[in-house]
C-alpha cells in the first residue's frame, strides 16, 4: 500500500529571471524547485520564500504556462 505524503508548496521571491518567483515544495522533509524539465532536489532552506496554497501553486503554473498538474509529480524522499 502506497503512502501519501503532504506536499507543502512555497514560492520565492521576484527576481529580474523570474519575475513570478520560483515554484518550491516541500515534501517529506525534502525541498525542491519546478524547472523546466520537473522538479529538482535543492539542498538547504527556503528561508524567503513564502507559503502558497494548493490553488495558488495551480494558478502559478497556469500563469508560466507549465501543466498544473506537475504539482502532483513531487518527488517522495
Amino acid at each position: 500500500m502506497e503512502v501519501k505524503m503532504d506536499v507543502r508548496y512555497l514560492r520565492t521571491e521576484a527576481t529580474m529571471a523570474f519575475p513570478r518567483g520560483r515554484l518550491l515544495a516541500v515534501r517529506g522533509g525534502r525541498l525542491h524547485v519546478l524547472a523546466p524539465d520537473g522538479w529538482d532536489a535543492l539542498g538547504g532552506r527556503a528561508e524567503h520564500a513564502r507559503p502558497m496554497s494548493r490553488a495558488e501553486a495551480e494558478e502559478w503554473c497556469e500563469h508560466v504556462g507549465w501543466d498544473p498538474r506537475l504539482l502532483d509529480e513531487v518527488p517522495a524522499p
